[in-house]
């Protein structure tokens, strides 16, 4: 039986969209709320493609025509108005690694994971690969690579969108904002409406192209995600996932209790058309509509829910709503998925931070008389949400297919930043922005001018149809049990962050990485597969590359540093281990890493073997020119619909997802070299087999190969002063999900997994992140002390003071003279600043250890075996120098996803040029949708606010 094929359709960009004139049909349904879905096939033009007849008459007529354009990932000249895109042709394209550099890396990666022979056997399956299937491969996927944007990203696009079970806490990350520095808008009301005005002017930004591009040390990248993150959503379908999109959405959705509001927020040029006070009536009226349900009975028909479930199962339950055309519930579910994003306001106000950050991951599960009134039901993981409880805490919540987190955390970064400076011109109107140009005030607009909208809240109301109630419940109950299954635990260490990092001379995402590796091997003994991505936007849809934490350095470190050895020798550990990190990193910003590329050749492999199999074995089908085609030709569903590099297809078996189900039972085997069950990381490599009768390559049929791809410790450094928290759920089940935020004076750490003794592991990071302190500030002052280290102006003077006086006094042969001559000194009348114990170090963090006399002496007039004693127990602190602690690190920006520097608050405090602001406006052809959708859902009476 041939194998389903998945579709994904890529949308297109929005700088195309806006300079495009709309080829929307006029003939559409009324029911259907208009998309950008369109569908691209990459069809061979040789009619001797064994699919050929199978094909509809109108494919087969469109494969005739050059598509050589309209294939997703080739390259096209693009003329961009604004300055958004402007860099996307320049951009270099994803290199193609060299093969050989790709295995050697991969073994060097697997080596501290596996015993001598697992490692041997591994080798010989490299060998054999590098002898036979390799260099064939190698050439096809460049073959296929031609003219593309990405040779992975069809690939990619699989690993996600072919992902059967539920998206929540598999793989939609969270942020958690900051509370606004002004406490008074520290309320649901007015914090939710002020990041909605934000995020809005976010929007209008994007699509006028005047959002300035990414960088990093002065390199563009990447702006191709930015098209994607609004009125976007993921839909389940009976052939896999599909992302849809409406490039022209101008309403928001609310959530409050599991019910459904909806309103418009922009015109038809995307300006704003809502005041903050405007937004903050609509919100307000909706959560006083959305009180008079019982909270019990609206948690009955929240069909939020049902966006957690099975995606096969979703997709089901997706028929049952618009089995009917036209239908109530038809137009509400074109409402939701059309939305911009959705704005899910909470009742509750979580008190601790771990409790905020399973309420933005997965929100809170609460039984009461049998019916479940937690936060986990006011949800639509499908979709960008902005989250925000009764106390004013915010987060976001996204869905992770089509955007990366350094996408995501430049709009939480920028829209943060112009809530604080929307408030600082109401107070000083010369206060800067953001914005190359601002939506005209809504408030002295003619309401003509904003076209047909619907700026007033309706109500969603879906007719409850018995097969949705009975889902809602199950979907609830299934929801529950995830729920409690995970844990969430965080650490907001604030002993050092950047700062002291550096000053020591390290890389300060690879000085984490290494802190996770030594807490680990602490409670376990042993090392892990571990993962962490690197951002590769420097490329043109560019995502992220693997980065292996775990090395034979690494090793080599946390058994020092838990052995009995002298602190130099653990700093010189530490020191090796980071560094080897970096360099690794560094590779991987570069698209030089192993995974990657391994996986695009076994996909490729994946659909080869599948296209042999399901043709004629008599064909010339082994042929070179003919594998080149194959690699780049279309593969059918069931119903003949056409699945090509431009809606990005995946051969498994069944229809059934390339990766296997994570596991909720824990496998905390003690023996390092058992192996582990397979699972798919966030963003890793698949391990599915293919049932074809074509010999799997042995490299991918080799245990090392799962073993890789089996990710226990998966890590991700996302994060600026923006943001208070970041994390995602574990993805294995025997793993653990670590988000980081390294801040210049600490570390914000937010890990879960299904009961993994989070909060000892959480302990024992924070004891090694304390006692890595300790060892290395003995170890600096040793090297001050010896003239090795570093010190500023300031702390010569000291020095020179010293100096000077024990040559007056040497040199004076006696004492009176010394102090006579001091008396005709300048200053001399300020002798009192000399009285008092000098203190020889200190740390408004650190902790004075009181140590008993010896009994060489008392106090600090003790012998050398007290100050022996002191060096061991780290009392004396040592002194870092400003100029050091400012230091840049090598790596900055490029483990994870980096400290990004667009949208900082400092710099958007900087004084910001003229920018084009002219944007040629977008006739709407909306009309016939704006008057059916008027009509849908119950208009709110507004109330005073």
């Amino acid at each position: 039986m041939p194998t389903k094929v998945r579709i994904f359709t890529v949308p297109k960009s929005l700088g195309e969209t806006l300079t495009a004139p709309s080829s929307r049909s006029t003939s559409a349904p009324k029911s259907e709320v208009p998309r950008s879905i369109p569908i691209y096939p990459e069809i061979p033009t040789s009619t001797t493609d064994p699919t050929w007849q199978s094909r509809s008459p109108q494919t087969r007529h469109n494969s005739n025509k050059d598509n050589s354009n309209r294939k997703m990932g080739v390259s096209q000249e693009k003329s961009y108005p604004g300055v958004t895109f402007a860099k996307q042709d320049k951009l270099p394209t994803l290199p193609i690694p060299d093969l050989e550099s790709s295995c050697t890396k991969y073994l060097q990666a697997l080596r501290p994971l596996q015993s001598a022979r697992e490692h041997a056997d591994t080798k010989h399956a490299v060998q054999e690969f590098l002898a036979h299937e390799g260099p064939d491969l190698q050439d096809r996927l460049k073959k296929y690579a031609e003219g593309k944007t990405s040779y992975i990203e069809q690939f990619w696009y699989d690993s996600y969108l072919n992902y059967d079970n539920p998206v929540v806490l598999n793989l939609n990350p969270f942020f958690l904002l900051e509370d606004d520095p002004t406490p008074a808008r520290n309320n649901q009301v007015t914090r939710a409406a002020s990041l909605v005005v934000s995020a809005l002017e976010f929007v209008r930004a994007v699509r006028k192209e005047e959002l300035p591009p990414d960088t990093i040390k002065g390199t563009p990248l990447d702006m191709y995600q930015y098209s994607r993150l609004f009125g976007t959503a993921r839909v389940p379908t009976d052939a896999g996932c599909q992302i849809e999109q409406d490039p022209d959405s101008k309403h928001i959705v609310v959530m409050c209790h599991g019910q459904f509001y909806w309103f418009d927020v922009l015109d038809d040029n995307s300006d704003v058309i809502m005041t903050e006070k405007d937004v903050s009536i609509n919100l307000q009226t909706v959560i006083d509509d959305a009180a008079q349900t019982p909270i019990q009975d609206a948690a009955k028909g929240a069909l939020g829910v049902l966006s957690t479930e099975n995606r096969k199962v979703w997709s089901g339950l997706r028929d049952v709503l618009t089995r009917e055309e036209g239908s109530n519930n038809a137009d509400c579910l074109g409402i939701v998925d059309s939305a911009l994003f959705i704005v899910c306001l909470d009742y509750t106000e979580p008190m601790t931070v771990s409790a905020l950050c399973q309420n933005m991951l997965c929100g809170t599960s609460d039984i009461e008389k049998g019916v479940q009134i937690g936060t986990c039901t006011n949800r639509w993981y499908d979709k960008l949400q902005i989250i925000v409880c009764k106390n004013g805490s915010a987060g976001i919540n996204f869905e992770h297919t089509g955007v990366d987190g350094h996408t995501v955390l430049r709009f939480a970064s920028d829209v943060y930043t112009d809530t604080i400076l929307r408030f600082a011109r109401t107070i000083n109107g010369q206060a800067p922005t953001l914005w190359a140009s601002t939506s005209p005030d809504p408030s002295k607009r003619d309401p003509d001018s904003f076209g047909d909208v619907n700026p007033t809240p309706h109500k969603l109301e879906w007719d409850m149809l018995p097969e949705l109630k009975v889902a809602v419940r199950f979907a609830e109950t299934r929801l529950a049990d995830l729920i409690g299954q995970n844990e969430f635990e965080c650490l907001d260490f604030q002993s050092y962050g950047k700062n002291f990092i550096t000053s020591m001379g390290f890389s300060p995402d690879a000085f984490v990485q290494m802190a996770f590796q030594a807490a680990y091997f602490g409670l376990y003994g042993r090392v892990e597969c571990t993962y962490e991505p690197a951002m590769t936007k420097a490329f043109l849809h560019g995502r992220t590359e693997a980065i292996r934490t775990v090395s034979d350095e690494s090793v080599n470190f946390v058994q020092n540093f838990w052995g009995d050895h002298p602190a130099e020798q653990k700093v010189e550990a530490l020191k090796r281990a980071c560094s080897t990190h970096v360099n690794i990193t560094k590779e991987c910003a570069k698209a030089q890493g192993c995974d990657r590329h391994l996986y695009a050749l076994f996909c490729l492999w994946q659909r080869l073997s599948l296209y042999d199999g399901d043709s004629d074995s008599n064909s010339n089908a082994n042929t070179n020119d003919a594998a080149g085609s194959r690699a780049q030709s279309v593969s059918t569903t069931e119903d003949g619909v056409s699945a090509v590099a431009s809606g990005y297809t995946s051969p498994n078996e069944d229809g059934s997802p390339t990766s296997t189900t994570h596991d909720n039972n824990n496998n905390n085997n003690t023996n390092n070299n058992q192996p582990h069950m397979v699972t798919r990381a966030r963003g890793d490599s698949t391990t599915g087999r293919s049932t074809s009768s074509t010999s799997l390559p042995l490299i991918f049929a080799d245990s090392g190969w799962d073993r890789l791809n089996t990710t226990i410790i998966s890590t991700s450094n996302c994060g600026n002063p923006s943001l208070r928290q970041f994390g995602f759920g574990p993805v294995s089940g025997d793993g653990f999900g670590i988000g980081y935020i390294i801040k210049d004076d600490g570390i914000a750490i937010c890990a879960s997994s299904k009961h993994r003794q989070t909060r000892r592991f959480v302990d024992t990071l924070e004891a090694y992140l304390l006692e890595i302190r300790r060892i290395l500030r003995i170890t600096s002052r040793n090297q001050v002390q010896s003239g090795g280290g570093k010190t500023t102006r300031a702390r010569e003077i000291d020095e020179h003071r010293k100096h000077s006086a024990s040559s007056s006094v040497g040199g004076s042969g006696g004492g009176g003279q010394a102090v006579g001559a001091g008396r005709d000194r300048p200053g001399a009348a300020h002798r009192p600043k000399v009285r008092g114990r000098l203190i020889t170090g200190g740390s408004s963090t650190s902790t004075s250890v009181p140590l008993p006399p010896t009994s060489g002496g008392s106090g600090l007039g003790g012998g050398g075996d007290d100050r022996a004693r002191r060096e061991r127990m780290g009392s004396v602190a040592f002194l870092q120098s400003p100029e050091e602690s400012l230091a840049p690190s090598d790596d900055d920006e490029l483990g994870g996803y980096g400290f990004f520097d667009a949208g900082m608050l400092l710099q958007a405090l900087k004084a910001r040029g003229d920018a084009d602001s002219g944007s040629d406006t977008k006739t709407s052809e909306r009309a016939a949708v704006q008057a059916r959708r008027r009509d849908v859902g119950k208009k709110l009476r507004l109330i005073d606010y």
